[in-house]
């Protein structure tokens, strides 16, 4: 008989790379019975990569009711499902995954961040409370962690499990790019490459005011691809004078990206070194799809970053807020073809013998085995 597997989240999008595409698809691939349970903007049941997915319409105002509202809905869709093993994706979700395995299921927690180091940076938290709101979530999070059957976790922290010892167990599952979407990349020619490229979440954090100042210093086209995270800094991005340089495409397909970067001959993604940022193991996502298509690219020169960088040799290092440092390093890159193809190729090569999901799937596949 199958193993009923159930990943639900109340954030994420049913089409998530991490959750759907990565880990729900490897998990159907490998002989599991995999449902999906996350909100959208439609209701709908279907079948996927062989992964039953239910999307739920609960729109909702800001992030207390999204806890409120929508844990009690999916709860009840839970229950329905009746997985023999779980996995939540949202640390609003940790009563819920406390509740399953007081039922008897097996339970995994992917912590997508160190959420407590990111509560002490968030804007919209008083600053007087950030540090007892860390606090009290920490204990928490803790608390549920040492009770459900593991914890998955990208990376450690500067070496060390932030789970140790508040975890029954612990795996750690990068995310890297996929093997199989990447494998036709095109790197054979940079001659009419004249842009560099930046996709994801767009955010003051993740340092877009900064890159888009430094391209137009050195005047080179930046290619933004993702969504804003709020309405209000997309329109003080857009009111920058320096704004003339972006070509702003808005969501992209992770598909659809490799048209993107066969225009451009470097990737930018010079994060600011805030919350659990300068303390990660482990490079962003986009650094990883970089690698896998060939592009080189500038990153932020926290202390893991600047070791694999150095070891591998696909790219530059920046301090992220140093608008000059970064316009040169895009200048170099950009006068230096023959370098940056170079580099690009390195980046390559590392992808395909140790950075690729090929690896990180068989990770989980143990684990979901050992239990």
């Amino acid at each position: 008989m199958d193993v009923k597997v159930c990943h639900f989240t109340t954030a994420h999008s049913i089409n998530d790379n991490r959750i759907f595409t990565k880990q729900c698809v490897s998990l159907a691939a490998n002989g599991f019975d995999v449902t999906l349970i996350a909100f959208g903007d439609e209701e709908f049941e279907d079948v996927k990569n062989r992964v039953k997915r239910i999307s739920l319409n609960l729109p909702v105002k800001n992030r207390i009711e999204r806890f409120v509202k929508r844990s009690k809905v999916i709860y009840n869709k839970l229950l329905e499902v009746n997985a023999d093993i779980y996995q939540f994706h949202d640390p609003e979700l940790l009563p819920i995954g406390l509740k399953l395995k007081r039922r008897g299921k097996k339970v995994i927690f992917d912590s997508h961040e160190f959420y407590e180091l990111q509560i002490k940076h968030k804007e919209y938290i008083p600053f007087f409370f950030r540090n007892l709101i860390a606090t009290i979530y920490k204990k928490y999070e803790t608390y549920v962690c040492k009770r459900i059957d593991a914890v998955i976790q990208i990376c450690t922290l500067n070496g060390k499990d932030y789970f140790d010892g508040r975890a029954k167990k612990t795996v750690f599952i990068r995310n890297v790019s996929l093997f199989k979407e990447r494998k036709n990349c095109n790197i054979s020619s940079y001659s009419n490459r004249n842009s560099v490229v930046l996709m994801g979440t767009l955010s003051y954090d993740r340092g877009i005011t900064h890159i888009i100042k430094a391209c137009a210093k050195v005047q080179i086209p930046l290619i933004l691809a993702g969504n804003f995270v709020t309405e209000d800094y997309k329109k003080e991005v857009e009111s920058m004078e320096e704004y003339s340089i972006v070509d702003y495409r808005g969501y992209v397909n992770y598909s659809e990206l490799n048209v993107l970067f066969d225009k451009c001959f470097a990737g930018l993604s010079t994060g600011l070194k805030l919350g659990q940022s300068p303390l990660l193991d482990t490079m962003p996502t986009k650094a990883y799809d970089f690698m896998a298509a060939g592009l080189p690219f500038i990153i932020s020169n926290t202390k893991f970053k600047v070791e694999t960088i150095e070891e591998y040799d696909m790219g530059l290092t920046v301090e992220p807020d140093n608008v000059t440092e970064i316009a040169e390093a895009i200048k170099f890159l950009r006068d230096n073809k023959d370098i940056a193809k170079q580099k690009g190729e390195n980046g390559r090569r590392a992808f395909e013998n140790e950075f690729n999901w090929l690896i990180e799937e068989k990770k989980l596949i143990e684990l979901y085995n050992s239990l």
